[in-house]
């Protein structure tokens, strides 16, 4: 089997186990609650989830740029923002052909030459530090639900946060010691953006009128980003929506109104990754810091 046949039938099977899970949510809910929910949003509310978002995603380019510049790779704000936003509209758009991150990581290869290892290395911190930063804001907000099926854990949420950053510190410096310098800055950077994108949920909380259980449903959120970002499926597409239809059997809340705050997000972030097409249609030029 070539390369290029083995993309075509992962990317076959992305979508058959998306189609597959969203086939499932709609055997367990009532689908026609589900727009009932999402047709009484309120505009206000879901511009400003909008820009949220959006400022999240900013904050993640300039995560990801911290560890270009450690690796010689000095990119500008400018064409960070550029290729990232390139990277978004690939891997939600056309998952068939390379993925964001690989055509990111190609660019900045043939153009710096860090090295692959460097460049994927970069690539694979920048999504763990933002799994770290979910992961505490989750063990945090799991301290707060007065859920049954945490009854007894607690202690081991508090427990698990200083553990995870001393666990991700430790590996950082054995592993990847010539980024050891921009652990702290991306661990900001990580908790800065994750909250923005908590507060875009506060805001698809109320545009939909999603009144009480608040934590809850930021709780499921975050776990849902966990989840998603497992490469099973299309954007995450069916993988959210399941973790959101059994997070709320688990924490006894509304199913269809889950589901609705799922489906909202990914909307948001279906029209922030679609501008990245401006991109793949006229590829950005990579310009450094030493030319400005």
């Amino acid at each position: 089997m070539t390369e290029k046949q083995r993309k075509k039938l992962l990317t076959a099977l992305k979508i058959i186990i998306s189609a597959a899970l969203i086939y499932f949510i709609f055997t367990k809910i009532d689908f026609r609650e589900v727009l009932v929910v999402i047709k009484r949003s309120k505009p206000l509310y879901l511009f400003w989830a909008l820009f949220f978002f959006a400022l999240s995603k900013v904050l993640n380019a300039f995560r990801l740029n911290l560890y270009f510049h450690e690796i010689n790779a000095p990119l500008t704000q400018k064409s960070n923002l550029k290729l990232y936003l390139l990277g978004m509209f690939y891997n939600l758009f056309l998952p068939g052909g390379i993925g964001g991150d690989a055509y990111k990581g190609y660019l900045i290869q043939k153009k710096f030459r860090p090295g692959t290892k460097k460049v994927v290395s970069v690539l694979l911190l920048d999504r763990l530090s933002g799994m770290l930063l979910i992961f505490i804001y989750a063990c945090l907000l799991a301290l707060f639900l007065k859920a049954t099926v945490f009854k007894g854990l607690y202690w081991l949420f508090a427990l698990a946060i200083p553990i995870g950053i001393a666990v991700f510190w430790w590996l950082n410096k054995k592993m990847f010691p010539y980024v050891l310098n921009v652990f702290w800055g991306s661990f900001a950077y990580s908790a800065i953006l994750q909250a923005a994108q908590l507060v875009a949920v506060l805001f698809i909380l109320n545009a939909l009128s999603i009144e009480g259980n608040t934590i809850a449903y930021l709780f499921i959120f975050l776990i849902s980003s966990i989840v998603s970002v497992l490469p099973l499926t299309i954007g995450g597409i069916g993988s959210r929506e399941v973790t959101f239809l059994y997070g709320a059997k688990w924490l006894a809340l509304e199913a269809g109104t889950s589901i609705a705050i799922s489906m909202v997000f990914f909307l948001i972030t279906a029209f922030v990754s679609l501008l990245g097409m401006i991109y793949h249609l006229r590829k950005p030029q990579l310009e450094t810091t030493t030319t400005q």
